[in-house]
């Protein structure tokens, strides 16, 4: 009976202290680490974001750019980071619901190596090409395309990115043949871009260059049109129905994070998500807030990862 009071009692400690500590925290800045380089819109909503989450904890929060590896490497440090709350990752459906499919030996599990908190936003990407592309409609790409196979080339963040497949996908929906070439990030690869080395992206980084005339945008790939780019139709109104890609931005923890920390940040992240100053800034960049948390989030990963599988299949798309 003494034993058995000593391990309830022990335990009872235990509790009081995780609760505590959650309590207390957070004690020292946050670090909210980005796998991809600066200037592209993950790094973008990561810092509109920290800025708020600042405030809110009344801490600061910095954004820690880690990229590579299409965005396993900032992943796969997050998930081996110490799990209290202090190193967290804005992860995309590249470094989570994708990578699975295109990595043979993946470094982590992004379901069971990490804490979901919630999803940020989503967005479509936008079909985009060099001005000196012949090629004024979605139409007019895919007849150019066709005309000179293996031609056009592609840029993307990296290699089994959502931007990667959203060019294998588009291909093998309409039959043409291009190039592929992979950047360490949207930055690099739109900077080739506008310089002419590639021709074309699926990109959601380059909305100034858009509305500047640098780039010109031929479609989006989602079902609406963006508020940022109403002249720009969608596949459907472009004469590729059914084609339909969107990216998403949620945040994780490393697994074995408190579940108060990662409660408190879900419902922190929900208010800084309706805020209208921030809703303003992101909607003119291309994003949608779409906060959803936790269970919520990790059902959509799980049917997401599945839809992409079958995009990498019939692809044939394989990474080492």
């Amino acid at each position: 009976m003494k034993l058995m009071r000593n391990i309830l009692g022990a335990a009872l400690l235990a509790v009081v202290a995780h609760s505590a500590f959650a309590q207390a925290w957070p004690t020292q800045p946050v670090r909210i680490v980005v796998p991809y380089p600066a200037g592209g819109a993950v790094d973008f909503l990561a810092r509109q974001y920290a800025a708020k989450l600042s405030i809110e904890l009344r801490q600061t929060v910095l954004v820690d750019n880690r990229a590579g590896a299409g965005g396993l490497i900032g992943a796969d440090y997050v998930a081996k980071a110490r799990p209290d709350g202090y190193t967290l990752v804005l992860g995309t459906n590249s470094s989570h619901a994708i990578a699975p499919s295109v990595v043979k030996k993946m470094p982590y599990d992004p379901v069971n190596d990490f804490a979901p908190v919630s999803l940020l936003a989503v967005t479509p990407y936008v079909v985009v090409v060099n001005p000196e592309v012949p090629a004024k409609t979605l139409a007019e790409l895919i007849a150019l395309a066709k005309s000179k196979p293996d031609t056009l080339a592609f840029g993307s963040a990296g290699s089994g990115t959502t931007p990667h497949l959203a060019g294998e996908l588009f291909s093998t929906m309409t039959g043409v043949k291009m190039r592929h070439i992979p950047y360490k990030g949207s930055g690099p690869m739109v900077n080739d871009l506008l310089g002419g080395q590639i021709q074309l992206a699926f990109d959601n980084s380059a909305m100034s260059q858009i509305k500047a005339g640098k780039l010109r945008a031929l479609s989006v790939t989602g079902s609406h049109r963006l508020p940022s780019l109403p002249d720009v139709p969608t596949p459907a109104e472009a004469g590729l129905p059914g084609y339909e890609v969107l990216g998403w931005f949620g945040l994780y923890a490393p697994k074995g994070t408190p579940n108060d920390i990662v409660a408190l940040l879900a419902r922190e992240t929900r208010k800084i998500m309706a805020m209208p100053d921030l809703v303003e800034r992101i909607t003119g960049f291309g994003l949608t807030a779409r906060p959803i948390a936790q269970a919520e989030f990790n059902a959509f990963l799980v049917s997401d990862t599945a839809k992409w599988a079958n995009v990498v299949k019939d692809a044939n798309v394989q990474l080492e």
